[in-house]
């Protein structure tokens, strides 16, 4: 059985806005980035006189290296904030990936911070680096917030380690979830040494008042975004499941209703964090696309079973309360630039797909999607994709599998063939990983400029 769920009126307006393309924020912040590093370094080197032994070099070293993790710790609590700038113009995946380059960098930089301090107070002493354990005992229980600086660092390599994609992948998403969490705490705990045992900060009052406005402004982005707004949201639309529907053996479609939901501002291609207050459900909140242009009663998401959380979703009952956080992506109309589109979708990436699909600006011929399953029997939606291209004079193709389980060939070359000027398109792209990549470069192959494909994983 399927469902259909029109945009309606809203929809309609949408396919007859301007293209109006909305420029990445991405390099200014990334400038940014780099201009605050660079104030951390001119901190360091404005307050580290002339080094004329080892002793001095070991701990000048240990000094940078706190500075910066300090630094990169503040940023990857900003990357964890879900501030709308970020999560819908530069794309959550991009900042996720962010997030964990900054988290890796970060905590490298702790693990030699703590090292090289270590060695070189044990080096002021008249000991050794054989005695850098004995020295980090006695620091921690002698110098001032150390204690719950070692806590804190524990937690972030528990944190590091579990985030390694072969440990990720082996422990449930939910657990990792709820441990990653853990780096508030880790923050929190690191935090105050910085202040009462860092030269840089003791000597600079400026530098402590900059620092704090550091960490207060990142706080107060957290509680903000992480807390306020997700619960003023869920209080004013107040949602709840409307009803489950089997699409294909596997694939579920949740229909889910609420007051002014049109007043949310979500767009077609943006995904919520959904958690459904079920047994069993309730401490779990899972990210799943918009299936269809929002409504101002309804949403729509389509799910595939693939692991504990969606294959639940078919057990949900009508009237089951619903929280949910967003709208996050960055996969909308406002990333187009051209008036040709090519949509691509594997597998359940045709979620957002749909949506656009409807929603996206165009005249009749100048929307193509391209829906890759591995069978007839999993194009999920597919009454209603046939349906939205015979209204706009859309053109819809799939590629299944042969019947011989042979698949099927997404080149440049067939690209070419079968859309001539691929080239002059703008690709919205969404699908398993390796699917993404292997049509990314067949894209690239077939002469579309890298600005114009534009992606956002599903897998978060």
């Amino acid at each position: 059985m399927t469902t259909t769920l029109a945009g309606g009126r809203a929809a309609r307006r949408q396919t007859m806005r301007r293209i109006r393309p909305r420029r990445s924020p991405a390099v200014p912040l990334l400038l940014a980035v780099w201009a605050g590093a660079a104030g951390v370094l001119w901190l360091w080197w404005r307050n580290t006189p002339a080094i004329s032994d080892d002793t001095g070099k070991i701990l000048g070293a240990g000094r940078i290296t706190g500075l910066l993790a300090g630094y990169l710790m503040a940023l990857v609590v900003l990357q964890m904030a879900r501030v709308p700038a970020l999560e819908r113009r530069v794309g959550s995946d991009r900042v996720a990936r962010w997030h964990a380059m900054t988290g890796r960098y970060t905590l490298c930089l702790v693990l030699a911070h703590v090292f090289l301090i270590m060695w070189g107070y044990a080096a002021q002493a008249g000991k050794g680096l054989g005695d850098v354990v004995a020295q980090t005992v006695d620091s921690v229980d002698q110098l001032p917030d150390m204690g719950k600086a070692a806590i804190g660092t524990g937690l972030l390599v528990v944190i590091g380690l579990l985030s390694v994609g072969p440990v990720r992948r082996r422990i449930p998403y939910d657990a990792w979830y709820h441990v990653h969490l853990l780096t508030y705490a880790a923050v929190f705990l690191t935090f105050w040494h910085q202040l009462t045992t860092g030269n840089d900060f003791a000597v600079e009052p400026v530098a402590k008042t900059v620092w704090y406005a550091l960490y207060g402004s990142v706080t107060a982005l957290v509680l903000w975004y992480r807390v306020l707004t997700p619960l003023r949201l869920n209080l004013r639309h107040r949602m709840r499941v409307e009803a489950v529907i089997e699409e294909t053996p596997g694939i579920v479609s949740v229909l889910i209703g609420g007051g002014r939901l049109h007043r949310m501002g979500a767009e077609a291609g943006q995904f919520f964090r959904w958690r459904f207050l079920a047994p069993g459900m309730r401490f779990s909140s899972h990210p799943y696309s918009l299936s269809a242009a929002p409504r101002p009663d309804m949403l729509r998401i389509t799910v595939k079973a693939i692991g504990d959380h969606s294959a639940r979703l078919r057990e949900l009952e009508p009237g089951t309360r619903v929280w949910a956080e967003g709208p996050y992506g960055a996969l909308t109309a406002q990333r187009r630039s051209r008036g040709k589109v090519l949509l691509v979708a594997g597998g359940v990436g045709i979620t957002p797909m749909r949506a656009l699909f409807e929603t996206l600006p165009g005249a009749s011929g100048d929307i193509t999607l391209l829906y890759r399953a591995n069978s007839t029997q999993d194009l999920a939606l597919w009454d209603e994709l046939a349906g939205i291209a015979d209204e706009r004079g859309a053109r819809l193709m799939y590629a299944v599998n042969s019947p011989d389980g042979e698949r099927p060939d997404i080149s440049a070359e067939t690209l070419a063939r079968k859309i001539p000027d691929v080239e002059r398109h703008d690709v919205f792209l969404c699908g398993p990983p390796g699917f993404a990549q292997s049509v990314y470069e067949a894209l690239r192959g077939a002469g579309v400029p890298a600005r114009r494909i534009h992606h956002e994983s599903f897998e978060m």
